[in-house]
């Protein structure tokens, strides 16, 4: 699950992380009054979306006078902004961020995010922050150093100190930096976080440390832990689709293709979209119904997949194990019918009561295509959905 910049601010603090004095708005007018209750006579403007790249995509303006709060603030409220993050058509901004101006001295790169090859929390610090870091990261890697943290042991001070010197923060702003990566660190073990991004961190003319701008991204498998930050969830940042399938305890993502994908089990999933690809066609969607489903769950599967208006054929790939084939077949069968389906539908059923299933099927009367293996299937789906071109 991922937050806006000034909800993670708020974490931010609350876990003595130093941040800018801001405030969220959702109007102009609003806006306008957060820049008079800041101090100073320089302000940020930022659009909240759940994107990065906002600066570049015009999301993020520096206003030195209150008409020009304003101005920014009726430019960004309302645009769809797109970024490298975002597709074409953008992400529609509805909440500003006014935050504080600083006088930068340094900006530096900070992120902590789970590597799964190490098991463990892996800390990121890089020298060169900001925009660009993705272009540094690509071209200079070994200008970002990493830190493993013992899940035991925590974030020790010698591993502090091991990335204040590789960054080379000046010795004035490296005691604040050991605070706030150990209060960053406190914030990510504590909220189950997955990725928390400081992109910039930033080094003043006064020499003090802060967090410019914030990301982080949280385990949905946790949040029953955290019903605080499961009530952060901002759902116009969402795909409607994916709203509508968590709804049903379906996993469903949406893709470019033209036949769509109905699986048990995420890797299953993931190899009869390889398979699709293998043999020329294009999956338009990745929908895991899990381990345990129903025949209401499995119509409600097809509702959310013939959505999609480009889709042209339907691939069913079942491996029955706790979920059984004739359960998946009835499931089918009732979808079918109540949806009024009239492109091609390729079932592949195999595993606990395939037999069964397979009767189901045979005997509905209706124009379903059952074959016994994964090679066939996705032959027969890439097939049906060119025909229907």
């Amino acid at each position: 699950m991922k937050i806006h910049e000034y909800q993670a601010k708020k974490l931010l603090r609350e876990f003595g992380v130093a941040i800018l004095d801001s405030i969220a708005c959702f109007s102009i007018n609003e806006a306008v009054d957060a820049a008079r209750k800041l101090s100073g006579s320089t302000w940020v403007v930022k659009a909240q979306i759940h994107a990065g790249g906002r600066g570049k995509g015009g999301g993020v303006k520096v206003a030195k006078s209150l008409n020009e709060v304003k101005q920014y603030a009726g430019e960004i409220l309302g645009m769809a902004l797109v970024t490298h993050q975002t597709d074409e058509r953008g992400q529609i901004v509805r909440r500003l961020l006014i935050e504080q101006g600083a006088d930068i001295q340094k900006e530096f790169y900070i992120g902590m995010l789970v590597d799964r090859s190490s098991q463990r929390v892996c800390l990121m610090a890089s020298s060169e922050g900001g925009v660009n870091i993705e272009e540094v990261a690509a071209k200079t890697p070994e200008k970002i150093c990493k830190v493993f943290i013992d899940p035991i042991e925590g974030l020790t001070s010698k591993k502090i100190d091991d990335i204040v010197r590789k960054i080379d923060i000046s010795q004035s702003g490296a005691s604040e930096v050991q605070i706030l990566l150990q209060n960053l660190y406190k914030l990510f073990d504590s909220t189950d976080a997955l990725l928390i991004e400081i992109n910039p961190l930033i080094l003043t003319t006064d020499n003090h440390v802060l967090a410019l701008d914030a990301k982080i991204n949280f385990d949905d498998n946790a949040l029953f832990r955290h019903a605080d930050i499961e009530a952060l969830r901002d759902y116009d940042e969402e795909d409607p689709m994916e709203i509508e399938a968590s709804k049903h305890d379906l996993s469903y993502v949406p893709l470019d293709g033209n036949i769509g994908c109905l699986v048990n089990g995420a890797g299953l999933a993931m190899a009869t979209m390889d398979i699709i690809k293998l043999y020329g066609g294009n999956p338009a969607n990745f929908l895991d119904v899990g381990g345990s489903s129903t025949s209401e769950k499995v119509t409600e599967a097809f509702k959310l997949m013939l959505r999609n208006t480009k889709l042209r054929a339907i691939l069913v790939n079942i491996f029955g194990g706790i979920m059984k084939c004739d359960v998946i077949a009835r499931g089918v069968v009732a979808a079918v019918r109540e949806v009024k389906l009239t492109i091609p539908l390729v079932v592949r059923l195999e595993g606990t009561n395939a037999d069964l299933g397979k009767k189901i099927l045979a005997e509905s009367g209706m124009k379903i295509i059952s074959v016994r293996n994964m090679g066939d299937a996705a032959q027969h789906a890439v097939t049906a959905a060119a025909k229907g071109e």
